[in-house]
């Protein structure tokens, strides 16, 4: 396959049965199991059709059923590519212009929608939604818990690295798709709880029962409780060429990579130094890619610094106090432009830089997906809320609030519980608290025997070090989960390298003076593609403050619990050894700035609403002129008009707002749809198309 990953230092590659597909006319083949944006990228099809409005290209930007931007013609008829199964003899289109509305030529009957009653329903079957219907299950309680994906975990099945937190509580140590796995287990083997899975929750209504697109039939769920966990979706930035393609969230691009095994770019370009746009970045280089570089707004990441380290040690260029300033190109992205912030947010001129790559991936925050909890409240249901869509935080604090809304549920039934309330709010909260500021450890001051050494500089929740630690000879300062580790050295370490191979952080590093005190081996975690280490091979060695020189590889291991993760030890001067804790991997000449740089349009080019390609221009146009209705905005732009339904343009056109001063308070915000994701209205008569004969 064209764009097929290979290899991939994590994930199996499975053998999957080959697909013919039709695209615009043109044979093409996908794989099984594969939804039709994956097809297209793997055949090297980025662009998915044009806007009637302006003719400009389109592509995916979400790949997560919140936008409209991968719009293709199926069999004549309009899906979102990333949503639908490919499947053998499809024939696909692109969309240009608007469609002809033609007359049915062929008889339909209408049917009845049937309504099914379940004591709990779980929408969203993500960390939170399994955790919740795991508990809720075992307590007895029918549940029926739904997703619009094809298979259960939610975004953990996009997460290829390990988890920070606690294992005993979140199973930290273990990958998001190993953890998808066992949450998906426990709740499979409840009998109590049905899972409905590519079924899309489409409304709540005020007789209090939730309308669902069960693959292709429609169905009224009348619950006496529900739960919220459908997650969050991806912020946007607006900037000239936002809408390009190959300009996508980052969301988009760990589900074409770590889910569907798509190489669905050579170069990319990181917008957010959060743990979002840091881990990105560390999935491209696991599957191949290279990173360009990665631009953060302030002063220093906002992600966990482990994160920033690794990226950093593998080779990837990060600029703080950096902006995009536009996305280049003419039918697809060509290159992306920055520029330097002042202490005003101002771009200081002069610092401008262009940079080859052919994706932007945008990683600048999450809005909650909450509307369907909104709703519910409103109208009176007994409705709970879990995960990103009561707050945005780290995946292990979605599987404490959605324990926590469950045994809230529970109660609200008069069942009691063995874990009480207090305790999972107050881990829950050290799972969400502020990251703090990190300051550099002291290395420690022995050369002799075999022991540890942490290079985590930042108290963030997270102890498997402690757990595997055959000697039980690691521990955090007053055993607080959030407190740094160290190595007591009670007794001697084995040198097993356990405490490496578990780190979240691929931050801890293990040095041996046993055979030589002037130049000691050093052990640290590897989890790029093996092809690229060898034993022998010469390879540059790197701190987390840069490189130490190159040097051979004296041994490569893996352990039988942690087979993902290598082992690599070298031998090196004992003046830099202990600050050895990784390799580069990607040359500097990936990074290396054009000689010139692309100067940007105006700002107030840039697309807002992306399904009415209406420019922040048009819209400051009548901020400007008084207007601080919302529904009167729409009324002259058409902005929030378009298929999303305002998801992704509401909080820019905020922003555009603020930007002229307009409090918030000020501003009389739209009137939302009653329907929160697209749907043909034949679904609701339940119609079914009869063939003529």
């Amino acid at each position: 396959m064209l764009n097929r990953i290979t290899e991939h230092p994590i994930l199996p590659i499975p053998e999957l049965k080959e697909l013919k597909f039709f695209w615009n006319g043109k044979l093409m083949r996908g794989l099984e199991g594969m939804v039709i944006s994956s097809a297209l990228f793997m055949n090297g099809v980025k662009i998915f059709g044009h806007h009637p409005k302006d003719n400009s290209p389109q592509g995916i930007f979400c790949a997560n059923n919140q936008c409209a931007q991968c719009t293709v013609l199926v069999n004549g008829k309009p899906v979102k590519s990333c949503m639908i199964p490919l499947e053998e003899g499809m024939r696909i289109q692109s969309c240009r212009g608007l469609p002809e509305l033609t007359a049915e030529d062929s008889p339909v009957t209408f049917g009845k929608s049937s309504v099914v009653e379940t004591d709990v329903l779980v929408i969203g079957a993500g960390p939170a939604g399994l955790s919740a219907t795991k508990m809720l299950g075992e307590k007895g309680l029918s549940v029926i818990l739904i997703d619009d994906k094809d298979r259960i975990g939610g975004k953990l099945v996009l997460q290829t690295h390990k988890f920070f937190g606690s294992i005993q509580d979140v199973f930290a140590g273990k990958r998001g798709i190993e953890i998808a796995e066992i949450l998906g287990k426990a709740v499979e083997s409840l009998s109590n709880v049905d899972i409905w899975l590519s079924s899309t929750a489409i409304a709540v209504f005020s007789d209090k029962m939730v309308g669902i697109l069960k693959e292709k039939e429609y169905t009224l769920v009348k619950p006496k409780k529900l739960l919220i966990a459908t997650g969050a979706r991806e912020k946007m930035l607006v900037f000239p060429g936002d809408t390009l393609p190959g300009v996508y969230g980052a969301g988009a691009f760990q589900t074409l990579v770590n889910r569907d095994l798509v190489r669905s770019a050579d170069r990319i370009f990181i917008i957010g130094g959060g743990n979002v746009g840091l881990i990105a970045g560390y999935h491209a280089l696991q599957a191949g890619i290279d990173v360009v570089g990665l631009v953060e707004a302030l002063p220093q990441c906002g992600g966990y610094k482990v994160h920033e380290d690794k990226l950093r040690r593998l080779g990837v260029s990060i600029y703080t106090n950096h902006t995009i300033l536009s996305a280049n190109g003419n039918d697809k992205v060509e290159s992306i432009t920055i520029g330097q912030l002042d202490s005003n947010w101002n771009v200081v001129r002069g610092t401008e830089k262009s940079f080859l790559c052919d994706t932007i991936l945008i990683a600048v925050g999450l809005d909650p997906v909450h509307e369907f909890y909104n709703k519910a409240k409103e109208f009176g249901m007994d409705v709970w809320v879990a995960g990103d869509a009561q707050e945005i935080a780290e995946a292990s604090a979605a599987i404490f609030t959605g324990r926590i809304e469950a045994v809230k549920i529970l109660h609200s039934f008069g069942i009691e519980t063995e874990e009480k309330l207090e305790a999972l709010e107050e881990k829950a909260q050290i799972t969400k608290s502020p990251l703090p500021k990190f300051e550099k450890r002291e290395i420690p001051p022995q050369e002799e025997g075999i022991f540890p050494i942490f290079h985590c500089d930042q108290e963030i929740p997270c102890n498997p070090c402690t757990e595997v630690c055959p000697q039980h000879q690691i521990e955090t300062e007053n055993d607080m989960i959030t407190s740094l580790p160290y190595f007591k050295g009670e007794k001697i370490c084995t040198g097993c390298g356990r405490c490496a191979a578990v780190c979240p952080g691929l931050a801890i590093s293990l040095i041996d003076y046993r055979k030589d005190k002037e130049n000691p081996f050093i052990t640290f975690p590897h989890e790029i593609i093996e092809k690229n280490v060898n034993k022998g091979e010469k390879v540059t060695v790197m701190s987390n403050d840069g490189e130490l020189g190159e040097f051979p590889i004296e041994r490569i291991r893996k352990l039988k619990k942690y087979p993902r993760t290598l082992l690599i030890t070298v031998k090196l001067p004992k003046k830099v050894a202990k600050y050895a804790i990784g390799i580069k991997t990607q040359s500097d000449k990936i990074g290396e700035p054009l000689t010139i740089y692309h100067k940007p349009p105006l700002v107030d080019d840039a697309i807002v609403c992306r399904c009415e390609r209406v420019t922040a221009g048009e819209i400051r146009k009548w901020i400007c002129q008084g207007v601080t209705d919302i529904n009167q905005l729409k009324a002259l732009t058409h902005v929030q008009m378009g298929a999303c339904g305002g998801k992704t343009c509401t909080a820019l056109i905020n922003r555009i707002f603020w930007e002229e001063g307009i409090d918030h308070d000020l501003i009389t915000q739209g009137t939302q749809r009653p329907l929160f994701v697209e749907v043909p209205l034949g679904i609701f008569a339940c119609v079914k198309e009869v063939k003529n004969k």
